[in-house]
């Protein structure tokens, strides 16, 4: 395999595999520290936002209007963008509500002892078979932007991770109090995040070979679509549920600040 596509696929299974702490987290974690992953959720949605906006969006219009004008190029920039969008929009609409992959979890559900219930296993595997949906596409955009630029794919897989955590907790927390076994919440909680570089290896054995200017102005676009929706329906949402308002807008802004200043320093 090319050491090219090498680092964009660590990169993927990096931020993947950070849902294993969410389960650590609920596995020596007496109290769930529901300020600092407010906060954490917050930075990262802020880290989303801004690259999104301020980096792929505007590649997108770059790439795809020195090939079809300006008026025709930003057609299509703004049509992928809402396309991602919409993609994302429709698999959170195909996860059934009880089976939500966002829904608040915290380690407090354990304290009071385990209570096995056989009949939550089937919802404790839906739950996470919904994770590793939804990771699927975040895989694909790590890798993608990797590919491109080296230091934007670390910020977005960096941003991904963080998100992944409390996803860790909302596969792990429910897998555990269904089953009682730490070792079957480990794997749900592995198999969810593993989603991820396989959607990187989709994009490079589907999208790779066709790889153009045009069509990476497209990906941007549909990328950075994918990112402000999960940003706004997922993280900011779930940061605020966490813990108080405030910590997760100082998260946002913090996140905005740090890829600010970052994309400065890199480029």
């Amino acid at each position: 395999m090319s050491e090219n596509i090498l680092y964009p696929l660590l990169l993927s299974l990096f931020a993947g595999l950070a849902t294993l702490i969410g389960f650590f987290i609920t596995l020596f974690a007496k109290r769930t520290n529901t300020k600092l992953l407010s906060f954490s959720l917050g930075l990262s949605a802020g880290v989303m936002v801004y690259i999104s906006f301020v980096e792929l969006l505007q590649e997108a219009f770059i790439r795809l209007k020195d090939v079809y004008g300006d008026k025709i190029g930003s057609f299509y920039a703004v049509l992928w963008f809402f396309g991602g969008m919409l993609v994302i929009a429709i698999i959170d609409r195909l996860v059934p509500s009880f089976e939500n992959p966002h829904e608040i979890h915290s380690v407090e559900e354990l304290s009071d002892g385990t209570k096995i219930d056989p009949k939550l296993k089937k919802t404790g595997v839906m739950m996470a078979l919904a994770i590793g949906i939804h990771n699927f596409p975040e895989g694909m955009v790590t890798f993608m932007s990797s590919m491109e630029n080296i230091s934007l794919g670390i910020a977005i897989a960096f941003a991904i991770a963080i998100h992944n955590i409390p996803e860790g907790i909302a596969v792990s927390v429910p897998v555990y109090y269904a089953t009682g076994s730490r070792k079957k919440a480990f794997i749900m909680t592995f198999v969810s995040g593993i989603a991820e570089p396989i959607g990187a290896l989709v994009a490079y054995f589907i999208l790779m070979p066709f790889l153009s200017s045009v069509l990476l102005g497209c990906v941007f676009a549909f990328i950075a679509g994918i990112m402000v929706f999960i940003s706004f329906d997922e993280l900011f949402p779930a940061a605020k549920a966490y813990g108080q308002h405030h910590l997760a807008i100082y998260g946002l802004i913090s996140g905005m600040l740090i890829m600010a200043f970052s994309l400065i320093l890199l480029v």
